[in-house]
C-alpha cells in the first residue's frame, strides 16, 4: 500500500508524532491508517472538521501503575502496568491484556488504536482499549503468576466494569491468568460481574470457541478472500508463525479446510514437518508442558527439521499466516515469499508485517488480509461472551462458531465493498481502515465534542 498522504493529514500526523515522542509502534499504526484516508477526506471533507481525526488518535484515558509482588524466594519484584482506554464512542472499551517484557506505552497505544478499528468492523457495540504489563510469565511458578495477577488486578479493578472497560487475554495471558484476574476482581468488588472480563473458563461464564476464535476467524476471512478469485485452500501449502493459541487454531482450521500446514515457530526457532504439523503434539508441548517448539523435533525424530533462529518465511509456501507478534515479517521476508509463489497472506497477529512488506505484497498482487480485519474473530467472540454473560446463557460450540463465521464473512465483505466504493478494488488495508473510520467518526460526531 502507499503511505503517501495529503497535506492536511500529513500535518495531523506530524503533530501526533511530536506529541508522542519515541512511540514508534504507535506512530506506525497511525501512519498506516491516515495513509488510507485521503479518498475519504477528498470526497467528504467534513470528516476532517472539529479535530475529529486528532481526537480519534488521542486516547480518552491512559493509566500507568506500579505492580509490586513477592516471588517464591520472598523477594519483592516490581513491574509496570498499563491500561489505555482509547475510544468509547461505540461502547465500553474492549481489548486484551498482554504480559511480555517488551510491553511499553507505545506498544499498548498501537494495540489500542488498532483495536478501535477492529472492534468497529465487527459492528458490535464495543469501543477500543488495550493493556498489560512488562511482566514475563515464562519460567514463573503457578503461585508467582497468581500473586502477580492479584497485584495487577488490585489496581486495574478501579478502572474496569462490564459497562466501562472489558479486558481479555493476549500474549502471556491465557485461561490461567484470566481466572486469577477475575477471582481477584470478584474478591475486591464483592460482585459476580462475569461480563467484566472475557476469555474465561467455561465453568465460570466463558464462551465455547473463544480460545479458537482468533485463529478460526483469520482463516474464515482468508477463505472468503480467496473465493473472490475463485480459489480455495484445498491442497495449499501453508506456514503459520507462532505456536500460541492464535497459531494453533489457525493451523487447525487451515487443515480442516484442506490446506497442508508444514511449519510453525516460537521465539527461539521454527520446525518444518513436510508430512503436515501434528497439532496434538504442538498442543501437548506448548499448552501442557509449556515447553519450546524444538521439543517437537526431538519427539518426531529425523523426519522433522528444527531451525534455530532464522526466518520461517524462507520456506516456500502459497499461504502465509503471521500469527506471533508485531513487525515479525520484513520487506526481505516479503520478497522471499513472493519469489517462492505466495498467493495469499492473512495477519493473525496485530501488525505483524512491516509497512514496506505490506507495500511489496500488494504490488505483487498477493491477496493481503490486514490484522485489524482478519484477526477480529477473537474480540467478536469476546463480545458474544459478553452477550451470554448479560443474559445468563451458555451457547453450544456450534452456535458460537456459526455466529463467528458469519461475522468474519461480513467483515470481509465490508472491507471489500468499501475498497470498491472508494476506487481501491482489492485493497483490504484501505477498505478496513476506511470502513472502521467511518463507523467510529459517525458516532463521535453524533456525540459532540467530548
Amino acid at each position: 500500500m502507499s503511505y503517501e498522504i495529503n497535506q492536511k493529514l500529513t500535518k495531523i500526523l506530524d503533530q501526533i508524532i511530536e506529541r508522542n515522542p519515541g512511540e514508534k509502534e504507535f506512530h506506525q499504526a497511525v501512519h498506516e491508517v491516515l495513509g488510507s484516508l485521503g479518498p475519504v477526506i477528498s470526497k467528504h471533507p467534513e470528516y476532517a472538521d472539529d479535530a475529529i481525526i486528532e481526537r480519534l488518535c488521542e486516547p480518552e484515558r491512559q493509566i500507568v501503575f506500579r505492580i509490586p509482588w513477592i516471588d517464591d524466594k520472598g523477594t519483592v519484584q516490581i513491574n509496570r502496568g498499563f491500561r489505555v482506554q482509547f475510544n468509547s464512542a461505540l461502547g465500553p472499551y474492549k481489548g486484551g491484556l498482554r504480559f511480555h517484557p517488551s510491553v511499553n506505552i507505545s506498544i499498548i497505544k498501537f494495540l489500542g488504536f488498532e483495536q478501535i478499528f477492529k472492534n468497529a468492523l465487527t459492528e458490535m457495540a464495543i469501543g477500543g482499549g488495550k493493556g498489560g504489563s512488562d511482566f514475563n510469565p515464562r519460567d514463573r511458578s503457578e503461585k508467582e503468576i497468581m500473586r502477580f495477577c492479584q497485584s495487577f488486578m488490585s489496581e486495574l479493578y478501579r478502572h474496569i466494569g462490564e459497562n466501562t472497560d472489558v479486558p481479555a487475554g493476549d500474549i502471556g495471558v491465557g485461561g490461567r491468568e484470566i481466572g486469577y484476574l477475575f477471582g481477584q476482581y470478584k474478591r475486591l468488588t464483592n460482585r459476580y460481574e462475569s461480563g467484566v472480563i472475557t476469555g474465561k473458563g467455561i465453568p465460570y461464564g466463558g464462551s465455547r470457541s473463544r480460545i479458537e476464535a482468533t485463529g478460526y476467524g483469520a482463516v474464515y476471512f482468508l477463505e472468503r478472500m480467496l473465493s473472490t478469485k475463485n480459489q480455495s485452500l484445498e491442497q495449499r501449502r501453508a506456514i503459520v508463525s507462532g505456536s500460541g493459541n492464535v497459531a494453533i487454531y489457525t493451523i487447525q482450521k487451515l487443515t480442516a479446510l484442506g490446506a497442508k500446514v508444514i511449519a510453525c515457530s516460537d521465539s527461539n526457532g521454527y520446525i518444518i514437518d513436510e508430512a503436515g504439523i501434528d497439532l496434538n503434539l504442538v498442543q501437548e508441548i506448548k499448552e501442557k508442558e509449556r515447553g519450546r517448539i524444538s521439543q517437537y523435533a526431538d519427539k518426531k525424530g529425523n523426519s522433522v527439521k528444527y531451525i534455530q533462529n532464522g526466518s520461517i518465511w524462507d520456506i516456500p509456501c502459497e499461504i502465509a499466516m503471521p500469527s506471533a507478534t508485531q513487525n515479525e515479517l520484513t520487506n526481505k521476508d516479503a520478497r522471499t515469499l513472493i519469489k517462492n509463489g505466495l498467493i495469499a497472506l492473512g495477519e493473525g497477529a496485530n501488525m505483524p508485517c512491516t509497512p514496506k512488506a505490506v507495500e511489496l505484497l500488494q504490488e505483487a498482487n498477493v491477496l493481503f488480509a490486514p490484522g485489524k480485519a482478519a484477526n477480529a474473530g477473537g474480540v467478536a467472540t469476546s463480545a458474544l461472551e459478553m452477550q451470554q454473560n448479560a443474559s445468563r446463557e451458555s451457547w453450544t460450540f456450534e452456535e458460537t462458531e456459526i455466529r463467528l463465521s458469519k461475522i468474519m464473512h461480513n467483515i470481509h465483505d465490508r472491507c471489500y465493498e468499501t475498497a470498491e466504493q472508494y476506487g481501491l478494488p482489492g485493497n483490504y488495508v484501505s477498505g478496513a481502515n476506511i470502513a472502521g473510520f467511518l463507523r467510529i467518526t459517525d458516532a463521535m460526531r453524533a456525540l459532540g465534542i467530548i
